[in-house]
């Protein structure tokens, strides 16, 4: 049953003619999808399918996240180049350098597993910014050269829509704001959009997860479950990330008008036990296996061939798995090499992937108890589903629990960027779920009538204005794991008392909380899981058209007392800010600026 396809989209209304371009980049492959929107036409998707050099690769949906850089941090070879017959040699010879995985730097590393040293490293004086920004603007050329190809009067087209083109970026479910203000930076250093807020307004972000139910919506969800009121589950299993959502749907409308709407019913999750993680164990097994062997010196490039041929073919751990690395000189029978080939049992390779699939089934059995919503679905995309064994063995323990695994087989490892065009398209999810508790760091009034109060009494300050204060106080504004709706508002109240001589520039900071507490309150009870999220900042140079007051507390100056309120709400799966306050009774609104703390040390 397909809840939405193409033709049931509306037409574009807009007023000119519009390119939607979608950059799924991946830790191991990256795929582009895009839109060209036509007045008065109804969209439709198509992906980038010719790259340059893509027949040295499986397929032409994707291409590898790898480039090569020669010693003065120039790009010389990027994607299935960077695979292509003889480019190894070229890059010995000029001393390049392979960079991959370099996505993996972007992610917050709070909380999660510490694999920094798997990762290889940067060009010298590059960081990851510069060469995501790179690798961008491969991608973009790409989908330059396959659109100006592809379609008829193709070089008119482009120059006709490129110069105001659209993006949107996927990223995991468990990147955060600082994350995407990474992105944007690499976006704009790619010089595909401007730096400014007009230039911003054309970047739309989107989560793998989201991404991934707008691709199953497009492309099949199984009869009935909407109807029904059941759950979904979408699995989107990448190179790095395993990212797991779950939403309910009902329909709005009638016949031919009616449409389908979500809203998330878990907070969505993000697990590093992709595909390269399967990888990783093997080259740690095969590490200690050759350790005594005279290839242990080929240890690299026997994880290589595991990596491109033997972990892709497996599905069977009760047949043993072959690694072709050499030729039919290379033997060594003490450790199964034989005709330059290394067998494996299969129940040693199986092991290889049982992390990750230990890690999927946890999540989504976490999840069917925990909803109340019940889930009998669960949707299997992305690159890491192209394995028969991951997806047989995600299967058989699901299925034990009454669970059918959906698998669309229409090229699920574009799930995400066509999902991202249906996403800037239609933007089905009405609802989602606070990941964290948001709030602020303020000072209350010191009460002795209170025993949290006289705990903290050698904590106590004075103000300027003479009042007596405690630090370290957590106001929620917003609890973990709450529904909101989109574009739903919230705010923080604050009072300022800045001096006459001090920048006029008002800071907030936004915190976050993210441990289990169900009512956060004071820093010092739990202050490793309270953090700084972003700082909120603001123009109030206004002020000085007021009449400021002498300071109370015995020092010499003047200040302004000031109230005001940051307004927040989440546009898409970004957050927004908005300074309010009142001028002679009248509500006044001006533009705030969101700052993100660094998360990724």
């Amino acid at each position: 049953m397909v809840l939405s396809n193409p033709l049931s989209r509306t037409p574009y209304t807009g007023s000119r003619r519009r390119l939607v371009l979608a950059f799924d980049v991946g830790t191991t492959y990256s795929g582009i999808s895009y839109s060209i929107l036509t007045p008065g036409q109804v969209p439709e998707i198509k992906g980038v399918a010719r790259f340059p050099a893509n027949e040295y690769i499986s397929g032409a949906s994707k291409i590898p996240t790898m480039m090569y850089y020669d010693e003065k941090g120039r790009v010389r070879a990027a994607g299935a180049e960077a695979k292509q017959d003889g480019i190894l040699e070229m890059a010995m010879d000029g001393n390049w350098l392979k960079v991959e995985w370099f996505k993996l730097l972007i992610r917050p590393k709070s909380g999660g597993p510490d694999f920094e040293e798997q990762i290889p490293p940067l060009p010298p004086g590059k960081s990851v910014v510069q060469v995501l920004a790179d690798f961008l603007l491969y991608l973009h050329k790409c989908a330059e050269d396959y659109i100006k190809g592809s379609h008829i009067n193709g070089q008119e087209l482009w120059e006709s829509v490129s110069s105001g083109t659209h993006y949107v970026i996927s990223h995991p479910n468990g990147w955060e704001g600082y994350q995407q203000s990474q992105i944007r930076q690499a976006v704009a250093l790619a010089q595909l959009i401007p730096d400014t807020n007009e230039g911003h307004a054309r970047l739309l972000f989107v989560t793998e997860g989201e991404a991934s139910l707008h691709f199953t919506i497009d492309n099949g969800l199984p009869t009935g479950v909407i109807e029904a009121g059941d759950g979904i589950v979408v699995v989107d299993a990448g190179g790095g990330t395993i990212d797991i959502s779950a939403y309910s749907g009902k329909k709005v409308g009638r016949d031919q008008r009616a449409s389908y709407i979500f809203e998330e019913i878990m907070i969505p999750q993000c697990h590093f036990y992709g595909s390269v993680f399967v990888t990783i164990s093997a080259r740690s097994f095969l590490d200690d296996y050759l350790k005594d062997s005279e290839y242990y010196e080929e240890l690299s490039n026997i994880v290589h061939c595991f990596d491109k041929s033997t972990k892709i073919r497996f599905n069977n751990d009760k047949q043993p798995q072959f690694i072709r690395f050499g030729g039919t000189r290379d033997n060594d029978q003490a450790h199964n090499i034989r005709f330059g080939q290394l067998k494996l049992s299969g129940t040693d390779v199986a092991q290889f992937f049982e992390p990750s699939v230990k890690c999927l089934t946890d999540a989504v059995l976490n999840i069917a108890t925990n909803t109340s919503k019940p889930i009998k679905h669960v949707v299997l995309v992305g690159g890491f589903a192209e394995s028969d064994w991951l997806v047989s063995r995600v299967r058989q323990v699901l299925y034990q629990k009454g669970m059918k695994i959906v698998h669309p087989e229409n090229h699920v490892n574009k799930a995400v960027s066509d999902g991202a065009i249906s996403f800037y398209l239609e933007q089905r999810v009405k609802t989602r779920i606070t990941k964290v508790a948001y709030g602020v760091l303020f000072w209350p009034r010191y009460n002795p009538d209170l025993a949290e109060h006289r705990a903290r009494e050698s904590m106590s300050f004075t103000l300027h204005d003479g009042s007596r204060r405690l630090p370290g106080y957590f106001h929620s504004i917003l609890p973990r794991n709450t529904q909101i709706s989109e574009g739903q508002r919230f705010s923080i109240s604050l009072s300022k008392k800045p001096r006459t001589s001090s920048n006029l520039k008002l800071v907030s900071e936004l915190w976050c909380y993210v441990g289990q507490a169900p009512n956060p309150r004071w820093l010092d009870e739990d202050e490793g899981n309270y953090r700084i999220l972003c700082k909120l900042e603001a123009d109030a140079s206004f002020l000085r058209r007021r009449q400021p007051r002498k300071n109370a507390d015995g020092t010499n100056g003047e200040h302004w007392t000031f109230d005001f309120t940051f307004v927040l709400w989440f546009s898409a799966t970004e957050l927004r800010a908005q300074l309010v306050w009142k001028e002679n009774g009248v509500e006044r609104r001006g533009p705030a600026t969101i700052v993100y703390e660094p998360n990724d040390t």
